[in-house]
């Protein structure tokens, strides 16, 4: 049985008009690979150390490797493009339970 993967992102937007081409690109990418929205850009609190996180993004995908297949995609890749300075992006694969 093969586990649950999350894409975990921290933007700091840079150029918010420029910015709503990745969004929009990004989000027909999500759609297309059915990955589940858990959050995006909502209300964050810090309760330890030092992280500063701006704007957060947690997508879920059923595997590993599904969660790859949209970072690599044609679409999410054209998204990649469009937020090309408009952003400074941390994001990071998780394997899930």
């Amino acid at each position: 049985m093969s586990s649950s993967a999350y894409i975990l992102a921290n933007v700091q937007v840079t150029n918010p008009v420029q910015y709503e081409a990745y969004r929009q690109f990004s989000s027909q990418a999500i759609a297309a690979h059915g990955a589940e929205v858990c959050v995006r850009g909502g209300k964050v609190e810090v309760l330890e150390g030092d992280w500063a996180p701006e704007r957060v993004v947690l997508l879920k995908f059923p595997t590993l490797a599904a969660a790859r297949a949209f970072y690599e995609s044609p679409e999410y890749s054209q998204a990649r493009q469009a937020r090309a300075g408009a952003a400074l992006m941390r994001m990071v694969l998780i394997e899930g339970v």
